[in-house]
């Protein structure tokens, strides 16, 4: 009887002394779990307010955008007047969202000399638009070259050996060739309508064609691939000045959503054919007849086989720097 009665105070005290523990316990879990909870709390806060300050901080003003487009539904046709209003919101530099491209307009002269003359080389690069890319032989011209050794030797090339002195009074006899042409052209039209800014577009054309390889083609060659030439500016100009869509979204590019890779890549095709036929007739040519017929082709050819090992001017840069010319020839023409 004393022992049942001694276990039973046992197990009393037992029970007793387990549910004072747990009570305790669950105080101090629950305790903790407010603490680091509040803890917690504090410290997101004080991370999403940092983040905030630092994704803002040093960034540039501009409108906002949608999720996505950014900027690009609300662009106007005439752009210098949109960039104007802009500018007196945000000031003389902000930034334009337009899709997965970051664009920075700047519209105060100051601000634009700093750019574009003291720190001229770091903002030199930029993206090569997918037109671009089909057509200037992947941005080896000297418009799209990341600025470097590639870049200054391009330049070198168009400054000092296309376009110095030496190299212009060379190619005098074909320049006067064609401007004594039209002259005789419009003279034969007296009395009749001349359609001046036509004649004037066929002129330079003939000239700067005549320029590049009026000494290596045969003479009744030249008409031909003028016309040729004409028959293509008009949609050249046309395609580079219409937005494309995987210039905004590269991953895009492949799709050609639009199309307009597929067509400029057609005229390159047409292009690098009449690149590759002059060149061909070039290099066939005996070298007395070199000498006699010069042009830039002839300078270019001769500068590929002298270039340098570390920075080669190639085949490539050629058909580039030619390419160039027929893109000036068509902003001449529009």
């Amino acid at each position: 009887m004393a022992v049942t009665c001694f276990h039973d105070k046992l197990s009393t005290f037992l029970s007793d002394l387990w549910s004072w523990w747990w009570a305790g316990s669950n105080q101090k879990v629950e305790l903790s779990t407010a603490v680091l909870t509040f803890f917690t709390v504090v410290l997101l806060l004080f991370w999403i307010t940092w983040m905030v300050k630092e994704s803002t901080k040093g960034k540039l003003p501009g409108p906002r955008g949608l999720p996505v487009l950014g900027n690009l539904l609300s662009l106007d046709p005439e752009l210098h007047t949109y960039f104007a209003k802009l500018a007196q919101t945000y000031g003389p530099i902000y930034k334009l969202q337009l899709g997965n491209k970051l664009g920075v307009v700047i519209s105060s002269p100051s601000i634009a000399k700093e750019v574009l003359k003291d720190h001229d080389t770091t903002f030199a690069n930029r993206d090569v638009p997918a037109v671009a890319g089909c057509i200037a032989y992947g941005g080896k011209d000297i418009v799209w070259t990341p600025y470097g050794p590639e870049w200054r030797m391009l330049r070198k090339v168009c400054v000092r050996e296309m376009l110095g002195n030496a190299s212009l009074d060379a190619v005098y006899t074909l320049r006067q060739r064609e401007v004594r042409r039209m002259v005789g052209n419009v003279y034969s039209k007296i009395g009749s309508p001349i359609n001046v800014g036509e004649e004037m577009f066929l002129t330079v054309l003939n000239v700067i064609t005549s320029m590049m390889w009026g000494g290596t083609i045969k003479v009744g060659e030249g008409a031909s691939i003028g016309a040729e030439f004409r028959e293509v500016v008009g949609d050249i100009t046309d395609l580079l000045g219409k937005p494309n869509l995987s210039d905004f979204f590269p991953i895009l590019t492949r799709l050609d959503l639009q199309g307009i890779q597929g067509k400029i890549g057609e005229m390159f095709k047409r292009f690098d054919s009449i690149f590759n036929s002059i060149i061909e007739q070039r290099l066939k040519m005996e070298d007395g007849d070199r000498e006699d017929t010069k042009d830039f082709l002839q300078l270019m050819l001769k500068l590929k086989d002298d270039s340098d090992a570390k920075t080669p001017f190639t085949m490539v840069h050629l058909k580039a720097l030619l390419m160039v010319r027929v893109f000036n020839i068509s902003f001449i023409g529009s």
